[in-house]
């Protein structure tokens, strides 16, 4: 039976708790809680930290550092940042820093046999979902685009099979019903950090019990994409609503209305005005007056509460309408999606920066 997360939030005195030297693999900033974490966490010491190399990023793609190499290099923490997870230079330097414990938090790549050995102890991950559910890149945003009341946290131990290793502790949070990913994430990064520390100490100890996952019961929660964000209208309120709040920050739910690409960065699920004879078709705006934006959807209607026009800066509806003349009747569009561009490398899809997932 997996350890409940009450179980394991006291911690021994410190003097009960043999020293580990951990070296910690995170990126992006879901992965900044549990570092500190363990760098509060005494008597262990964190070692070095492995992150992605440096990345061009936002709007001015500039190099700079993410999260965790941010929070590494402000601690005074050698870092290392391999192109190669093979790399021979890396894997020695790895394996210099003594380390009896290695701890993942969406490091964004899949660490080698070699890497894995390296850690006397192993290494274990801060996953964030309730596994065997949404194993993969992409859990919150995943879980939040299929409508989920809940999710958590899973402490598990790392194998070679993708999030599919035993299991320390789960702690379950709910999920609100506007409530975006970044929002359901940033919690889901305190939590982490909390339960990470405890499986630590019972680790340090030798107290640990891992508790095999249900390989028939899991899911697996893809990457995102860009083209994830076109909206069906054709779908219920409900489901236009949950991947509008999903994709938010990145890489955001969008439509046409007026020949034009816009950004639906937050909704709420409305009740629809009087049934018409016809029906409007999905997508037709039924109001559009003030601070209130009403879209037709397969089944009741969508209210548009911030939107953005492409290459614009994000409005509330009322400041948008101001300056776009949309009208009852006028109707959003789904977006034609572009064919494979083989200059892109990314199959038409936008891939994502691969650190954006914990």
């Amino acid at each position: 039976m997996v350890t409940t997360a009450t179980q394991t939030e006291t911690r021994a005195p410190a003097a009960a708790v043999p020293p580990l030297r951990i070296v910690f693999f995170g990126t992006p900033a879901f992965a900044v809680p549990s570092l500190d974490a363990l760098l509060r966490a005494s008597p262990h010491t964190v070692v070095g930290v492995v992150t992605q190399p440096d990345r061009p990023r936002g709007r001015g793609h500039k190099l700079s550092d993410a999260p965790v190499k941010a929070r590494a290099v402000d601690a005074g923490l050698p870092v290392l940042q391999p192109e190669r997870m093979k790399d021979q230079a890396f894997l020695d330097a790895l394996a210099a820093w003594g380390a009896d414990l290695g701890v993942v938090a969406a490091y964004g790549r899949i660490l080698t046999d070699a890497i894995l050995a390296t850690p006397r102890l192993g290494m274990i991950n801060v996953h964030a979902s309730l596994l065997p559910r949404y194993r993969g890149a992409a859990p919150v945003h995943r879980a939040v685009i299929a409508g989920e009341t809940s999710t958590g946290v899973t402490i598990m131990r790392v194998v070679k099979a993708l999030d599919a290793g035993g299991m320390f502790v789960k702690e379950h949070r709910p999920i609100g019903p506007d409530e975006t990913s970044d929002e359901v994430e940033r919690a889901l990064a305190q939590m982490g950090a909390r339960l990470l520390v405890a499986v630590v100490d019972q680790i340090a100890r030798g107290s640990a019990v891992e508790t095999a996952q249900n390989d028939a019961e899991s899911t697996y929660a893809h990457r995102l994409t860009r083209e994830d964000g076109a909206i069906d209208w054709s779908w219920p309120a409900a489901r236009v609503h949950n991947l509008i709040r999903g994709l938010h920050p990145w890489p955001h739910a969008f439509s046409v209305v007026q020949g034009k690409r816009v950004i639906l960065r937050r909704s709420a699920v409305e009740a629809p005005p009087a049934a018409r004879i016809p029906a409007d078709p999905p997508g037709t705006i039924l109001e559009a007056d003030g601070d209130r934006l009403i879209v037709a959807t397969g089944e009741g209607a969508l209210r548009i509460l911030e939107i953005q026009a492409e290459g614009k800066r994000p409005m509330a509806v009322r400041e948008f309408l101001a300056g776009h003349r949309l009208t009852a009747g006028d109707r959003f569009t789904e977006v034609v999606r572009r064919p494979p561009s083989p200059s892109d490398g990314s199959g038409g899809t936008g891939k994502p920066d691969t650190t954006d997932a914990p």
